[in-house]
């Protein structure tokens, strides 16, 4: 088969594949300030994800109030606590994990889904949940963007929405989806955190892929 016109490089290319092999959700950061240039091309990369029907559902909230951030610490301590509690036997285990970076990270960003959302059909009027998808993908983008950049990038999913909704001031309708630490770090974990931790391993595509039906191994 021939190369297509539109390809990339194979230097270019290379390190897209690299970005996303090495991407990883960090907990340990320097508190060194991020330089705003960089955080706007990170933010950028962000408002360039593709969104169902151009909806572009995110919202991006940085957090630069001391105050607000240790309530989100709070809040994500919370949670914790919460979440190990019903982890029954691997509470323990749960507990000695580092669940978030919020102490030494340059930034934290809280992104949100927007207000208003049943006014856009366009893609979701079966599929209600495309509106996620595309924050997830804005997310993905910065995420991305910032390992290409040598920045780290942490996604907390451990709170609860109507408390930190309330905290933020967000709209009704409005729903955070997650609190992003950013920022430089020592170096990246050489796999998966989670992996390290022994807490669970990765499964391999195979597991994953399959052909016209469900559970039919694809053959490639």
């Amino acid at each position: 088969m021939s190369d297509s016109p539109h390809q990339f490089s194979r230097a270019e290319q290379e390190a897209v594949y690299r970005a996303i092999a090495e991407r990883r959700d960090m907990r340990h950061f320097r508190p060194d300030p991020v330089a705003p240039k960089q955080l706007k091309r990170l933010l950028m990369a962000a408002h360039q994800a593709p969104s169902v029907g151009l909806m572009q559902p995110w919202r991006i909230i940085r957090i630069t109030d001391s105050i607000i951030r240790e309530k989100i610490k709070a809040l994500v301590e919370k949670e914790r606590i919460e979440t190990a509690k019903a982890m029954n036997e691997r509470e323990d285990e749960f507990m000695r994990l580092k669940v978030e970076g919020m102490d030494n990270c340059a930034e934290i960003l809280v992104v949100a889904l927007c207000d208003k959302r049943e006014e856009h059909i366009f893609g979701r009027r079966t599929m209600p949940n495309m509106d996620l998808a595309s924050v997830s993908c804005a997310i993905q983008n910065m995420w991305l963007a910032a390992r290409v950049e040598g920045l780290g990038m942490g996604w907390v999913s451990i709170f609860e929405p109507e408390a930190l909704a309330d905290l933020l001031k967000l709209p009704s309708g409005a729903s955070p989806v997650a609190i992003l630490c950013l920022g430089h770090v020592n170096e990246f974990y050489p796999e998966p955190m989670l992996q390290m931790e022994n807490w669970r391993q990765g499964i391999e595509l195979d597991s994953v892929l399959y052909e016209n039906h469900w559970d039919k191994p694809a053959s490639l």
